[in-house]
């Protein structure tokens, strides 16, 4: 593969300007490119290095005048490339760039042969750990966990797609004290529970409230409970046993809900971690990290004015122990170069301080920005229309297979209002009214910046107008419907027919698609996932501008606009997938 055409079309304008910097400013040997596209109506990107280079070189006997003359110099320098058709400066020094329609056309044609692959980006990566969704053994997964799994999931497909093996890792709560509660009353309740099975426990939700009851009305309880919790981080092979049983049932209700979201995890719960926890403390111990305080054993953190607790005063492991386990583990055992946990922003602190911890050990690189590198992606809370957290009319807080219910069954009165249970069959309204309904609510949590708080709305979210999932299946059925009509071939148009932009709208919406790799870089990036949205709407409302002003079926440039229908269709394809949803086909 050519080199130089290789990478986002941001990577491949950097390299030329990197070329052309190296040739103006040979003294400045650490000059990055600062490439970025155009808001303006200068260019399509634009070179601003200048002012920059000016503050650092003026003063040293330099030939350069000021910033334009910088410019000016990096402009002559560029190397010749059929990507650009011309330059311009701008202000002070700012370097303008026009790309090449025909190279623009050329390049989404080329996609259109070998695959939109050829457009995944290229991250200083080769491995990382999304620690994502992470529910807790014996409860019901809530509106709360819909958060952690849609961005963690859409993280982990973004990242995959930029060629990262990605270890998706189910972090559950399967250990400690409440698991003696369950043990403890299972035996109370069912003294031949091994006869019984697992009907012995039937509802897990309703098993686990009614033995927090017990465990919080009945000291003689309670110090069972506690008794069993040692019996169980013993190894009694009885308690273990019925731990598993516990943790079996409550993994089959997960895994429903990951298989209607289309979520895929590998489960490395607490308990998996737990046998490490002794040897990673003795080695921060010896290294003089962990001391004594008021009778827990703790790592001081600078500039927090709390210790991390990593041996409670008991003797007990907590959150920060298993963490640190994890943390050492997914760097030494799975060499994993970044390790990215998804949790609700509360949790900040937290995983500030174990990463902390983790550069203090040396761990972690002490510079933030180094590989490998811990990353928290922090999250706001899901409100109701009252704008406090999103909680049913009895206060119970929503289970999410109802909420998944409850946006399947709209979404199919919405398509049966339509007038489609006429025209499909059974399997294509099902499928329909899952694919917009769960599409509805992942779009509606990913398209906010991950870190604000968003209100919950199925009526917003279901509007088939303005920035929501199902605004952006149905374009994409449009466009799907526009190529069937035509009645060609596609597969053979690709290979025969040739893409040509001399409209402003085809251009300008040529231009978007061949921005899609660095925005999937920027998302990857920055790990925030509302920018490949943001971008999806974009691609749309540039879609719909083109449609409106340019004749596709029937016009002169029939072939060449229907090949841009395609890469369109494309690329809305590898968004809905990045952000988990399944594309629509027909409306």
């Amino acid at each position: 593969m050519d080199e130089e055409n290789v990478g986002s079309l941001k990577q491949q304008l950097s390299r030329l300007f990197e070329v052309s910097l190296r040739a103006t400013v040979p003294d400045e040997l650490e000059v990055e490119p600062l490439v970025a596209a155009c808001t303006a109506k200068f260019g399509d990107y634009q070179c601003n290095n200048a002012m920059s280079l000016w503050s650092r070189i003026k003063g040293k006997g330099t030939a350069f005048k000021g910033p334009p003359s910088i410019g000016q110099a990096i402009m002559k320098n560029l190397p010749p490339s059929e990507m650009i058709e011309s330059c311009s400066i701008a202000g002070p020094g700012f370097v303008n760039i026009v790309l090449s329609k025909k190279w623009i056309a050329k390049t989404i044609q080329k996609m259109l042969i070998d695959g939109i692959g050829t457009w995944s980006p290229r991250l200083r990566i080769n491995r990382a750990v999304v620690d994502f969704s992470s529910p807790n053994i014996a409860k019901e997964m809530h509106v709360g966990h819909l958060r952690s799994t849609i961005i963690g999931d859409a993280l982990a497909r973004m990242l995959e797609f930029s060629n990262v093996e990605v270890l998706r890792r189910n972090h559950v709560g399967d250990w400690g004290t409440q698991f003696g509660m369950l043990i403890e009353f299972l035996f109370e309740k069912f003294p031949n529970w091994e006869d019984v099975g697992e009907q012995a426990i039937g509802d897990l939700q309703a098993f686990y409230k009614s033995s927090k009851k017990r465990f919080d009305d009945d000291p003689a309880f309670k110090e069972g409970a506690q008794q069993a919790v040692v019996r169980l981080q013993r190894g009694d092979a009885k308690y273990r046993k019925a731990w598993m049983q516990i943790c079996e049932i409550s993994r089959r209700e997960f895994d429903k809900v990951y298989q209607r979201l289309g979520v895929h995890l590998e489960e490395k719960g607490e308990s998996f971690y737990n046998p490490y926890i002794p040897g990673v403390l003795e080695a921060l111990s010896n290294q003089g990290l962990i001391v004594e305080s008021e009778g827990a054993r703790v790592i001081f953190i600078e500039g927090k004015n709390i210790p991390l607790i990593v041996v409670k005063s008991d003797g007990g492991y907590n959150y920060a122990s298993t963490d640190l386990a994890a943390l050492w583990y997914r760097l030494n055992e799975e060499k994993a170069e970044w390790m990215i946990y998804v949790t609700d922003v509360g949790q900040q602190q937290h995983f500030e301080m174990v990463f902390s911890a983790g550069r203090c050990a040396g761990w972690l690189p002490a510079e933030v920005n180094l590989y490998p590198k811990a990353s928290h992606v922090g999250f706001g809370l899901v409100l109701g229309e009252d704008g406090k957290r999103f909680r049913t009319r009895s206060s119970e807080v929503v289970r999410l297979v109802d909420l998944l219910d409850e946006a399947k069954n709209r979404s199919k009165a919405a398509l049966i209002e339509r007038g489609k249970a006429a025209e499909w069959t059974d399997e294509e309204l099902e499928q329909t009214a899952e694919a917009v309904g769960y599409g509805a609510v992942k779009y509606a949590d990913l398209k906010n910046n991950r870190l604000t708080n968003y209100t919950f709305n199925f009526d917003q979210m279901l509007n088939d107008k303005g920035n929501t999932a199902v605004y952006l299946l149905y374009a994409h059925a449009r466009i799907c419907s526009i190529i069937r009509k035509s009645g060609k071939d596609m597969e053979e148009l690709k290979k025969t027919g040739t893409l040509l932009l001399d409209h402003v709208d085809e251009r300008a919406l040529g231009l978007h698609l061949l921005q899609f790799a660095e925005i999937v870089e920027e998302a990857c990036t920055n790990l925030l996932p509302n920018v490949l949205c943001e971008y999806l709407y974009n691609l749309s409302e540039n879609f719909t501008k083109f449609y409106s002003n340019c004749q596709v079926v029937g016009s002169a440039d029939e072939t060449s606009r229907l090949l841009l229908c395609e890469a369109t269709a494309i690329v809305m394809r590898k968004c809905f997938y990045l952000l988990g949803l399944v594309p629509v086909y027909k409306i």
